[in-house]
């Protein structure tokens, strides 16, 4: 572990079928409080998914002065950010085992939490995590689900027909592949143009706040090696942790008076991913439904918005004995 100011970052060796995945994650801490609750912070799944988005979130909330004190861990998805990159098969249940075991294991940097962890994602990254916590796989006290989603950007689109299915296949295998699947992903993903035309379009509600900053950075991630498995996996549906919106609901109606979760949606969020979040509104399982600015990625576009929400919930949900 290295520190550098009030974070510290390290590794931490996720085991996958018997081989070690080396993953990246930051620890954001303020002081050296009696009380501290333990938050872990999940990106976002996408192709250029990144610890990155949720920084300022972590930093606003454990700077704050509470009788809790708060220490943020945030952490790479395997396959993404800046952790390790292999080429597995990946899909919702690798991504579910991983974070599973980030959870459950002894050398975890979140293994000392008391029980009392409470676990913040974006994106599909929040869906699978109340998919895992509903399975009683994990047992977090709380969880915020910011901006959820559960379908992949193709099927999104052009939905999941059989003859869909066999074109994401193909899709899947070409950016896998060696040589070709470089070019097709340059061409699809890995492009300063692509990813700029991504965030202005749908993934950042005012494309004002693209800056080039923002779009180098991720470009750089589109650059490591093994970058183009999870996206293969991703654009083509493999991630998505259900396949309707019934599913989706029934998720957070499992977890029903057994774990507190906030839902935060967004004012601009895409019209097809609006509607999903729209519908845990109210729903069986959603303790608390928040709407803020932002469209796809609002704790990186508007930070201090989520992160108010974030704290007014935690302190609800942890005052509360829950």
């Amino acid at each position: 572990q290295t520190n550098s100011g009030p974070h510290c970052t390290g590794k931490w060796q996720w085991t996958f079928e018997d081989k070690p995945v080396s993953v990246y994650y930051e620890e954001h801490e303020q002081g050296t409080a009696e009380n501290v609750k333990n938050i872990l912070m999940i990106p976002t799944i996408s192709d250029v998914s990144t610890v990155e988005e949720w920084r300022v979130v972590a930093k606003d909330i454990v700077t704050r002065k509470g009788e809790l004190s708060y220490r943020a861990t945030i952490v790479d998805w395997p396959g993404l950010g800046y952790s390790d990159r292999p080429s597995l098969n990946y899909n919702a249940d690798v991504m579910e085992n991983f974070l599973v075991q980030l959870l459950n294991s002894p050398n975890s940097p979140v293994a000392d939490a008391d029980g009392e962890l409470v676990v913040v994602g974006g994106g599909h990254a929040a869906t699978i995590a109340i998919r895992a916590a509903g399975k009683g796989l994990i047992r977090p006290s709380a969880v915020a689900a910011v901006a959820p989603t559960w379908a992949g950007p193709l099927p999104i689109v052009f939905g999941r027909g059989s003859d869909m299915e066999t074109r994401y296949g193909l899709l899947r295998g070409t950016l896998r592949a060696p040589a070709i699947g470089w070019m097709m992903y340059n061409v699809l993903v890995s492009n300063e143009k692509s990813i700029q035309s991504q965030y202005k379009s749908h993934v950042y509600a005012n494309p004002e706040n693209v800056t080039p900053e923002i779009v180098e950075s991720r470009y750089e991630l589109t650059k490591r090696k093994g970058a183009r498995y999870v996206p293969a996996a991703f654009l083509t549906g493999l991630l998505d942790p259900v396949q309707s919106r019934e599913e989706f609901l029934e998720l957070f109606a499992k977890l029903d008076g057994d774990v507190s979760v906030l839902v935060v949606s967004t004012l601009n969020s895409p019209k097809r991913s609006k509607a999903e979040m729209e519908a845990l509104k109210g729903a069986k399982g959603v303790t608390k439904f928040v709407e803020v600015p932002g469209a796809l990625l609002p704790q990186e576009e508007y930070p201090l918005a989520v992160a108010e929400e974030l704290y007014d919930f935690l302190q609800g949900s942890l005052s509360s004995g829950r």
